[in-house]
Order: C-alpha cells, then structure tokens, then sequence
C-alpha cells in the first residue's frame, strides 16, 4: 500500500532542485508506516484509541 502521493514527493523535491532515485519513494512508504506503527503503539501503551502528534 502506497501512503504518498509520488508526483507530489517528486514535485518536493525538484523544488529542492533535486532529482528522486526510483527506491525513494518506496523507502519514504516503509519510514512513514514505521513512525505510524510506533506512534499507534505508544498511543495504545497509554491507554488511548486516538494517536496524536505527540505520540510521533
């Protein structure tokens, strides 16, 4: 599953006048379902259903 947009990433960074390598992409998926596993865990740990910014 894809949670970013790629021609959006894409357009980032050539704002940055950068060029994105074809893993780039697919690694910033696995970063963000990484940080969202651990921000959902440490939600659950303190007794909440809802994961808010302070959990990441």
């Amino acid at each position: 599953m894809s949670y970013v947009v790629t021609s959006k990433v894409k357009a980032l960074i050539k704002k940055h006048k950068m060029n994105t390598a074809g893993d780039f992409v697919h690694a910033l998926d696995k970063e963000i379902e990484s940080h969202v596993s651990k921000a959902a865990a440490r939600a659950k740990s303190n007794g909440r259903k809802t994961v808010r910014a302070g959990d990441l």
